[in-house]
């Protein structure tokens, strides 16, 4: 009966030891600040789009306004390393856009930021 209980407990051992070691670390929470500024005549919206996942912010389908000429910061919570871009367009005429655009359907250069790399130079909308 001894060998019995001894298999038993060293069973159970290793499975937790097993099951220690499998578990996946959780992704490091970092927040990451957009500046943007529009000179653009009319008003714009602006939304961010993850590119490892499939987030965008703020989310639902809604964009964040912008229908002035100051400068507008937007923080979001995002996973370090996750690839972010920036998407913007005329309000009412998505075919007049910046960045990625209306519903993340074009490429771009140097729209796209790392979360976690530092901070993130200015976008104007010209």
């Amino acid at each position: 009966m001894n060998s019995i209980i001894k298999t038993i407990v060293l069973t159970l051992a290793i499975g937790v030891l097993g099951a220690m070691l499998i578990v996946p670390s959780d992704a490091s929470a970092e927040t990451m600040t957009w500046k943007v500024k529009s000179n653009y005549k009319y008003k714009v919206q602006v939304a961010l789009y993850s590119q490892t996942r499939r987030h965008e912010w703020p989310g639902s389908g809604e964009a964040y306004d912008v229908n002035d000429f100051a400068d507008h910061d937007y923080s979001i919570n995002c996973n370090n390393g996750e690839k972010i871009c920036l998407g913007a367009w005329a309000t009412g005429n998505s075919s007049k856009y910046w960045g990625v655009g209306f519903q993340d359907r074009y490429g771009c250069k140097g729209c796209c930021y790392v979360c976690g790399g530092g901070p993130l130079p200015r976008q104007v909308l010209n």
